[in-house]
């Protein structure tokens, strides 16, 4: 069964920083690619980050570039996703989400590249 696991939300002010982390288990697959979405009340949910299967290759959602670092654990397993978050602002308040997508390919910003959710952890900004 193929579980993710958010960790690293919390409340922060304006400037401040977080590193979420998301640990993936139970995929037989060896190689996948990994992305942070994110989604803001009353909001459609929005690509925030992805990375590829080796953490060679990242995109990044034109309202983080810059403030937001995706990287993955550098040994065999990969199977750690992080989401270095500087600068924060109180635009930046949602749910986090970590995702999954199964192959070696690139990483993508729709959301229908990835099958595997987590359950989300909470990102509070205030001014």
């Amino acid at each position: 069964q193929v579980q993710l696991v958010e960790s690293g939300g919390g409340s922060v002010q304006t400037g401040g920083s977080l590193r979420l982390s998301c640990a993936a288990s139970g995929l037989t697959f060896r190689s996948y690619k990994m992305a942070w979405f994110r989604q803001a009340p009353g909001k459609d949910r929005e690509f925030v980050a992805a990375i590829n299967w080796s953490g060679d290759i990242t995109i990044y959602g034109d309202s983080v570039k810059g403030r937001f670092t995706i990287s993955r654990d550098k040994d065999n397993a990969k199977n750690t996703a992080y989401l270095q978050m500087n600068s924060l602002k109180p635009e930046d308040t949602a749910i986090y989400y970590c995702a999954v997508g199964l192959g070696t390919g690139l990483p993508r910003k729709s959301s229908t590249e990835y099958g595997y959710w987590g359950q989300g952890t909470q990102v509070t900004v205030s001014s």
